[in-house]
C-alpha cells in the first residue's frame, strides 16, 4: 500500500460522501481521477484490506432490537448448526469459539419479540436444551471507533 491507498482508507472510512458519484468527489479531494480511486478501492478489496463497504446503521435509532446469542452444539453438528443459524436473514454475524458455547452470533429484528422467536425456532431445529441457547441483549452500550490507521 502506498499514501494514496491510506488516503482512500481515510477517506472511505470518515469522510464517505452520501452522492451519487461518490468516487468523483473523494477524487477531487485526493486530487486524483475517479477511476483510479475506483481501481484501487477494488484491488484493497481483492487484497482482503477492505472486507465490507458499506453503511453501518444503528439498529437502535431505526427501532430495531439487537442481542449476542449463543448456543452450545456437539463438535460433529458445528457445521449444520451454523447453516441453520445462518439462514435467518437477522443473523449479522457468527463466530465459532472454542468454549462450551461453540457459536455465538449477532441478531437485529424488528422487535425483542421476534429475537426470542427465532431464538426458540433454532433451539428446537438444533433440538437443544434450553439451557443450551444464551440470549445476551445490551444492557449498556459501548461504541468503540474502531478504524483503520495506515501505516499502523
Amino acid at each position: 500500500m502506498d499514501d494514496l491507498d491510506n488516503r482512500i482508507l481515510s477517506a472511505l472510512q470518515s469522510d464517505f460522501p452520501l452522492d451519487p458519484h461518490p468516487y468523483h468527489i473523494i477524487a477531487q479531494k485526493l486530487d486524483t481521477d475517479p477511476e483510479t480511486i475506483l481501481a484501487r478501492v477494488l484491488a484493497l478489496i481483492d487484497q482482503g484490506t477492505i472486507r465490507r463497504l458499506g453503511a453501518s446503521l444503528d439498529s437502535r435509532k431505526l427501532g430495531y432490537s439487537s442481542t449476542l446469542a449463543a448456543v452450545r452444539v456437539p463438535e460433529n453438528n458445528v457445521e449444520s448448526a451454523a447453516e441453520i443459524i445462518n439462514q435467518y436473514p437477522e443473523v449479522t454475524h457468527n463466530y465459532l469459539r472454542e468454549n462450551l458455547f461453540n457459536i455465538w452470533f449477532t441478531l437485529i429484528a424488528p422487535s425483542d419479540h421476534r429475537i426470542a422467536t427465532i431464538l426458540e425456532e433454532i433451539r428446537i431445529r438444533l433440538a437443544l436444551n434450553p439451557d443450551d441457547i444464551l440470549n445476551l441483549p445490551v444492557r449498556r452500550l459501548f461504541k468503540l471507533d474502531a478504524r483503520f490507521q495506515p501505516g499502523g
